[in-house]
């Protein structure tokens, strides 16, 4: 076998609930699989460095860094994108709480933000505004300030949980 076969790998997966076979390079990322291989661009490759939580995925129920984890390692995965979500409605509160709350403005941060959170909010319970701060800190926003991003998240929490919002 050449080489340049070699460093191809099958992959078996399911992405928004739909089952994808491919074959990847050896050494491509998840956001690049996901955004010139699937057609999600939600998702953006920015710092490629895991640093700004753009590029923020679910994978089997846990929110990644795409520029970190490599396409072969989805092999058996469950992997969900903001297009997936978007579109089970899964997080149609979430959306609508941060246009409520003005918590996106040129819009690059949103999907990672949206991802990180609604792992944040599957654990259920209403979380303070400090842990909301805290399992944000790894998403990097350069309009909003945060606090509107923080006000949208916990009121969604609080709506989840059955309590008047704030």
């Amino acid at each position: 076998m050449s080489k340049a076969f070699a460093d191809w790998i099958n992959i078996d997966l399911t992405v928004n609930n739909e089952r994808v076979e491919a074959r990847v390079p050896a050494g491509q990322h998840v956001i690049d699989f996901l955004r010139h291989e699937l057609g999600l661009t939600g998702a953006h490759a920015s710092c490629e460095h895991g640093v700004c939580g753009a590029c923020t995925v679910r994978v089997d129920g846990a929110a990644v860094r795409g520029c970190l984890m490599l396409a072969a390692q989805l092999d058996g995965a469950d992997v969900w994108t903001i297009e997936g979500l978007s579109d089970s409605d899964a997080i149609r509160d979430l959306q609508a709480a941060f246009v409520e709350r003005n918590a996106l403005q040129c819009g690059f941060c949103t999907p990672g933000m949206l991802v990180a959170v609604e792992e944040l909010l599957a654990q259920g319970g209403v979380p303070d505004r400090a842990a909301i701060r805290e399992h944000l800190s790894g998403n990097y926003c350069r309009c909003t300030g945060y606090e509107a991003i923080v006000d949208a998240v916990e009121t969604v929490a609080r709506h989840r949980a059955g309590q008047v919002p704030a």
